[in-house]
């Protein structure tokens, strides 16, 4: 699968009930991210990827798009539907989509 090929939708496009998976490093999930969103760093996926659904539609999520990029190919070709969200949470942010963050802070991208 050629980075051409991977599947990309725009944040507005993403359903509130639709299952979200950021692959963010832990500072940037804890600074902000969406109510909902399911949290497996790029690092982690290899070996937490049984715990993403089979069955569902799934939106990856990264700051700006590349590491999310990385994680809907390779999920793609192992039998996932995977789409990446077009501009990450900077895009998810200015497009006034809801976030929350962990340490109880306004949430920010970082």
């Amino acid at each position: 699968m050629s980075a051409a090929s991977i599947p990309v939708v725009e944040v507005n496009a993403v359903p509130e009930d639709g299952y979200l998976l950021d692959v963010r490093e832990d500072d940037e999930w804890r600074a902000g991210h969406a109510p909902g969103a399911v949290h497996i760093p790029l690092g982690e996926l290899a070996r937490r990827a049984g715990e993403i659904p089979r069955d569902a539609q799934v939106y990856v999520v990264c700051r700006v798009g590349g590491r999310s990029a990385q994680a809907v190919q390779v999920l793609n070709e192992a039998g996932w539907r995977t789409a990446n969200v077009a501009g990450g949470m900077s895009a998810w942010a200015l497009a006034g989509r809801p976030m929350v963050s962990e340490d109880g802070r306004s949430p920010v991208v970082v």
